[in-house]
Parts: structure tokens; sequence; C-alpha cells
């Protein structure tokens, strides 16, 4: 019980850690982006977001997808805990990072006058292009030494590097805006770029790895397949965008901009506060599944383990978004957002359909099936985009949510049965009575917020929220011995 416990424990670890970064990063965000708006204007702001957002297009052309092919490699190899080969892995990774960030370097610098053209209507910005295209080199050289403490699974060293990143580049960046005003827009994303790079590269400095002796024909041998899967996940992220680009063009033209207004807000919501559980867990849960992907067994386990944890989690807070989505957007926005509660309501239902899909398809990435994953991606962005363009058409925002939750009950299914067919791949009896109970639960407060007066939708939706935490808190106990912790921390204060 004991091995079980230490399992269960080590997604909690890592899910409390990375949650925690998450909400420490989306406060300085919030706190950057009050002192740009107060201290550049909204003129600034949307110079800053143009240069930002084109640099970044481009980025995720040339980066390759290492971030988070090269996890992969790494995970893997550290399981082996060969220490000479662990090296050789790294020392390739490593230049590989160089290679491309140079590559995404001298691209933004040969199109610089091009995109400025593009983007801004005219070459006024040519020089700034050229001076941020050093930005693509250091954010890679970052995004490096991060994957290198992710495979190694150096979880507080890769949670330090990105919150001191975080929080020194806010102090350093506001003085600059402060004194140079829009003058100070290059010099601070440079500065932004400059700090997160120092701080993983000295907190990736205190792993320490064997030194590797490696030729240029060994490196692009080692790396091939890195830059084959990099290349697949970046063309799958840039069909993500296309897909999210078209549906924001056909809102606007089959209704109002305002409307894609509203269809951005929404789903800000729903994927920033419930999406941060994902993102948060995914720092650990893929270098784990990545480690044990040469046995089916394994994987099969360390999947339905992250699966119960994830839905033991997310359910609560889909609860509470459900019955108290009102209050949610009034909160975040203003009441003049209040027409997007049904789409959202309904993409909370979906939530539980893409929590399942989400932890199943790591499979096709861990196991390193390239071709696998982008056509299992591709043919779900295509569903997803046309559902999309179906449920706007004839219901609007509420359409959207709608579109949502049934095109992620269709990608669950459908990553599920490749997953059973090519590895084996079942769930445990444990996750078909999780999902039931939690999802009956949501069912029930998604129906009462429909069918009761406000008075009996907050008392119905109180009790099925404290039902909800109670079932979650209880399975959590089976699966971590949270009352033993507890136990434990009390005997060491009586000790002290």
């Amino acid at each position: 019980m004991s091995e079980g416990y230490s399992s269960y424990r080590q997604i909690m670890k890592a899910t409390s850690i990375f949650g925690g970064v998450q909400v420490f990063n989306i406060i300085i965000s919030i706190i950057r982006s009050k002192f740009v708006a107060l201290l550049l204007g909204p003129a600034g702001m949307g110079i800053m977001g143009l240069l930002t957002s084109t640099t970044g297009i481009i980025g995720n052309l040339t980066n390759f997808g290492l971030g988070t092919s090269a996890v992969k490699d790494i995970a893997a190899v550290f399981g082996t805990e060969n220490e000479k080969r662990i090296g050789v892995v790294i020392t390739v990774v490593r230049r590989l990072t160089w290679i491309t960030g140079m590559f995404g370097l001298l691209a933004v610098v040969l199109l610089s006058p091009w995109l400025s053209q593009l983007t801004f209507g005219n070459k006024n910005y040519t020089i700034a292009f050229v001076w941020i295209s050093v930005t693509l080199l250091f954010n890679q050289l970052s995004s490096g030494q991060l994957v290198v403490l992710q495979g190694l699974r150096k979880l507080n060293y890769l949670a330090k590097a990105n919150l001191s990143g975080s929080f020194t580049g806010l102090f350093i960046t506001v003085p600059i805006y402060y004194f140079w005003g829009l003058d100070g827009i290059v010099p601070g994303i440079i500065s932004t770029s400059v700090i997160s790079l120092l701080m993983s590269w000295y907190f990736s400095g205190k792993v320490k790895v064997e030194k590797a002796v490696v030729s240029r024909s060994q490196t692009f041998a080692e790396g091939k397949n890195m830059l084959k899967m990099g290349f697949m996940i970046s063309l799958n992220g840039m069909l993500v965008l296309g897909a999210s680009f078209i549906i924001s063009i056909f809102i606007s033209r089959t209704g109002s901009v305002d409307q894609v207004g509203l269809y951005n807000a929404g789903f800000v919501i729903i994927n920033t506060y419930v999406s941060l559980i994902f993102n948060a867990m995914s720092t650990d849960y893929y270098p784990r599944l990545s480690a044990v992907s040469n046995d089916n067994k394994l994987c099969k386990q360390t999947i339905n383990q992250q699966t119960e944890i994830a839905l033991l989690i997310l359910a609560p807070i889909l609860i509470v978004f459900l019955i108290f989505i009102n209050w949610i957007i009034i909160l975040l926005y203003s009441n003049r957002f209040i027409e997007v509660n049904e789409m959202i309501q309904w993409a909370a239902l979906g939530m539980f359909f893409k929590t399942i899909g989400w932890s199943v398809g790591f499979i096709f990435l861990a196991k390193g099936t390239i071709k696998l994953f982008f056509w299992n991606e591709l043919i779900a962005t295509s569903y997803i985009l046309g559902f999309n363009l179906i449920g706007y058409y004839f219901w609007g925002l509420t359409g959207l949510g709608l579109s949502f939750a049934v095109a992620y009950l269709i990608y669950t299914i459908q990553v599920f049965v490749v997953s059973k067919i090519k590895f084996g791949f079942n769930f445990d009896k444990s996750i078909i009575s999780i999902f039931t109970i939690q999802f009956g639960l949501a069912v029930a407060g998604f129906l009462a917020v429909k069918l009761f007066s406000t008075l009996l939708t907050y008392t119905a939706g109180i009790i099925l929220i404290l039902f909800s935490c109670w079932f979650s808190l209880i399975q959590l106990n089976k699966r971590l011995g949270l009352i033993k912790l507890l136990n434990q921390y009390k005997q060491k204060i009586r000790i002290k």
C-alpha cells in the first residue's frame, strides 16, 4: 500500500507545486498588465501585444517543439539510471536548442521588414523586430534548460526557475516602462527574456550531469527523432491556432465582433482557471509516463492514477463553475459578459470528458508514436472546428459550449479506442465509479440551474458541491493516506 501512496503522493506533490506556480504567474501577469496599461496606455499595450504575438508565431514554427519532444527522451533515459547516456542526451538537447534558437533569430531578422509591414502596415518597426529577434534565441535556450529539469524530475528547481524568472522580470521591466515609456517596450521584452534565461541556467546548473563528448553526426543522429516529433507538435499547434482563427472570423462574419469578444472571454475563464490543473499536472505526468513508456502495464497504471486524481480535484471546481458562473463572470469581467454563462456551463460538463481524454492522450507522445499523434490530433481538430461552426450557426454562443462537450466526448472515445487497440490500454473500475458519481453530481447541478429558482439553485448547488468535495476527500484519503499524514504532522508538532 505504501507504494500506491507514493505514486499518488507524487502526483499531488507535482500538482500542488506547479498549481501554485501557475497561480503566481497569473497574478504576476495581471500586475504586469496593470502597470503596462497605466504606464504605456492602450497604444503601448497594443504595440507590445503585436510584437510578442508576431515573433511568437515565428518561434512556434522554428523551435521544433523541443520544449515537449525532448522531455520524453530525457525522461526515458533518466529511467535507465545510465549516467553516461543521460549526459549524451542532455548534450544533444542543449545543442539543438542553440541551433533552433539561432534559426528563429535569423528568420525574424531576415523577415523583419515584411513582419513590420504585415503587422503594423508600415516598416517603422523593422529595427524593433531585429532587436526582439534575440528573444527567440534566449527563449529557446531557456526552454532547453527547463526541459532538462523537467525530464530529470527536478521539480523544486523547475518551480523555482519559473517563479524567480516571473518575479524578477516584473521588478526589472516596470522601471524600464516608467522611465522610458513607449521607447522601453523593446528593452522590456528583451530584459524579460534575458532574466528567464539566467534563472533557468542558474537552476539547471545545480543538477550534476556527466559531461559527454558528442560529435556533430551523433548530435543529428540522436536528435533526429526529437526534431521530427517536435515538428509534428509544432505543426499541430499551428493547426489549432488556425482553427481558432477560422472560428473567430466565422463568429465575426455571422454574428459580430462583440460576439468574438464574448467567445474569447468565456473560454479564457474555462481554459485559464480550469486548465491550470492540467498544466500543473502535465509538468510531472509527461516525463513520468515517458519513463515507463516501454511497459504497457506500467503505462496503464500511470494513466489510471493520473486520471483518478485529475477527476477528484477538478470535479468540485467544475460544479462550482456550473452553479456560481454568473458571479464568477461578474467578478472576473462585468455583468456585460453574462451572455456567455450557458456556454461556460456546457463547457464545464465537457471538461469531464476532456480530463479523461487529456490523461489518455499523453500516451501517444510518451511512446513517441509521431504519426499516430499527428493524425489523432488532426482528426480531432477537424471535427472540433466543424462542431464549433455548426454549434454557433444554430445556437449562438451556447452552441459553442455544447459543441465543446460533444467534441471532447468523441475525442475521449477516440483516444481510448486507439490506445486500447495499439497499446492494450483499459480503464480501471475505479475510474468508471469516480466519473459516474462526479459527472452525475455535475449534471444534477446543471439541471438545477436550468429548472429551479435562484434560491433553490444555490441551495441545491451548495449541497452538491459539498457532497462532491466530501466524496473527493474520501477517495483521495484512500489513495494518499491524508489522515495518516495529518497524524504524522501532529506528532512532529508535539515533539517540537
